[in-house]
């Protein structure tokens, strides 16, 4: 199965060996997000709910470009500093990832001792299905 990597403006920009996100077949993984203002390469506000809302605004530009997105995800990893932030940490997941009438994706929410910029969450998303544009014939 051949991969593709996917790349957008739209999101922070790898910063190591690693792409945004990787299209194998009609899945697609995302690298794990942070709250980074793709504009600017800045962690946004201080805010466990600012910076929830913008590491769903990179994941959901990185699916995007790879014709998935948000409604297809079906399993998602969420690394908490601090773990009194997950009620706000899910108000704002809830609203992106399962809003009423859609079937939330499966979850892991784990504390961590520390994440890079020392930003206060961090998610990634495992394999969501891309929509393949058929191939024209000749």
């Amino acid at each position: 199965m051949s991969k593709t990597a996917i790349a957008t403006s739209s999101a922070p920009g790898a910063i190591g060996p690693y792409s945004q996100g990787i299209r194998a077949g009609n899945l697609v993984f995302t690298a794990g997000q942070i709250a980074l203002d793709p504009a600017t390469g800045l962690v946004v506000a201080p805010g466990i709910a600012e910076q929830t809302a913008r590491v769903m605004e990179n994941l959901k530009a990185i699916l995007e470009a790879a014709g998935s997105s948000l409604a297809q995800v079906v399993k998602a990893t969420v690394f908490l500093k601090d773990f009194n932030d997950f009620a706000a940490m899910n108000a704002v997941y809830g609203a992106y990832l399962a809003p009423e009438g859609v079937a939330a994706p499966a979850r892991t929410t784990v504390e961590v001792s520390r994440l890079p910029k020392d930003v206060l969450v961090e998610i990634h998303e495992h394999p969501t299905e891309a929509r393949i544009r058929p191939r024209r014939r000749k």
